[in-house]
């Protein structure tokens, strides 16, 4: 029988797993952690065990609730709905009305109050595919409605945010809306000192996501510009004071109010990073803004970084050194998802590398299907 190792701290556990690439080695070792017997000589080192057993017990809360997988959609459905029952979230989407409108101004029951005028129209939304969540290139049903929101950052220049930066703050915030808006980037874009302008009407889709992939329970959605709104805060990733207090809480009032108008999940609540790939190398986060830090807990929403990565374990997707040095964490879901893989790869009787590649061939039928359309997420 192969020795336990010896438990230092949870981050050392969490660091030596992070070196394993494969999955299910990463599993053998994470249980053999969570088998090893409690050292006795001090109080902190009980106090530190306790912390790798919540660890080790999160990184295996799908291996040990979820049965051996058959492949089929109920398995994803099932793995996912045990990670997010897990967290603390609304049932339902919360209760928010329109109270007053004119030509420049939108406000809400919720304290919501929406700037309209440098609102313009881009392409009618589209109705747009749901596949299938296993097998199969051709679509299961169509949606017409948004089922979800992404999170973005502008990158944009930034000037310290400090009264004496007064006007350059104004003067970068206008430059900006104007930018978005003859670009048609976003939906909405929350400016600095937290107010909510719409720049793409609703209605329409905006150019915000390009190649893109996330699931539900519903099914898979592919190139999200059709099926999902972009919200984007004027900010830029690394920054010091990426986002102000301010900005979080108008998210927290306008996701209230997309949420409420389109009965949007909130699982389908996510970050560019989150949902952006590569199909040219087959990796995630062709884009990473919010590759973490997302306030999701302020804006009201479950941690959705643990939610198992859709491009992962729907559709075989990896990623690299530098995507995680981007994160600068290993994503809950990151982990989850490659368990997903190898499970069901040994339900099929495959190797994980070859299942991976029967995902990814999935993929690239549906894109080349997708761009044949001209819905090729550019």
């Amino acid at each position: 029988m192969a020795r336990s190792p010896i438990i230092e701290s949870p981050a050392w556990v969490e660091q030596q797993a992070g070196r394993i690439t494969d999955p299910v080695e990463r599993l053998r070792f994470l249980r053999q952690c969570k088998m090893c017997p409690p050292p006795q000589r001090t109080h902190r080192r009980r106090t530190g065990l306790g912390q790798v057993a919540s660890l080790i017990a999160g990184l295996l809360i799908l291996v040990e609730i979820v049965p051996v997988p058959t492949g089929t959609a109920e398995t994803f459905v099932k793995d996912r709905t045990v990670v997010v029952a897990g967290d603390e979230k609304p049932s339902v989407p919360p209760r928010v009305w329109l109270v007053e409108e004119s030509n420049a101004l939108e406000v809400y029951s919720n304290g919501l109050r929406v700037d309209l005028k440098y609102a313009v129209a881009n392409r009618p939304r589209r109705p747009f595919p749901i596949y299938p969540l296993t097998g199969g290139t051709r679509e299961q049903a169509t949606g017409n409605a948004p089922v979800g929101i992404v999170y973005h950052t502008t990158e944009s220049n930034l000037a310290p945010f400090e009264e004496e930066e007064n006007r350059k703050l104004r003067q970068l915030g206008r430059n900006l809306i104007e930018v978005v808006r003859l670009n048609r980037s976003y939906h909405y874009v929350i400016d600095r000192f937290g107010r909510a302008y719409r720049v793409v009407q609703e209605a329409d889709a905006a150019n915000h996501v390009g190649t893109s992939i996330w699931a539900d329970g519903q099914g898979v959605y592919v190139n999200l510009n059709d099926s999902f709104l972009g919200v984007s805060f004027e900010g830029q990733t690394g920054a010091i004071d990426e986002v102000t207090p301010a900005q979080v809480e108008t998210a927290k009032v306008l996701t209230e109010m997309l949420r409420a108008r389109y009965g949007i999940p909130a699982e389908n609540c996510v970050t560019h990073a989150q949902v952006s790939v590569n199909p040219r190398n087959m990796r995630i986060g062709e884009h990473t803004d919010w590759a973490s830090k997302f306030p999701f807990a302020k804006v009201g929403l479950p941690d959705n970084y643990s939610i198992p990565l859709p491009s992962l374990c729907v559709f075989g997707f990896e990623y690299d050194r530098v995507f995680l040095r981007v994160t600068g964490t290993r994503w809950r879901g990151l982990d989850l998802a490659e368990l997903q893989v190898a499970r069901r790869a040994a339900a099929e009787g495959l190797e994980t590398s070859r299942y991976r590649a029967v995902l990814q061939h999935r993929y690239k039928d549906i894109q080349s299907a997708l761009e044949e359309q001209g819905k090729g997420g550019s």
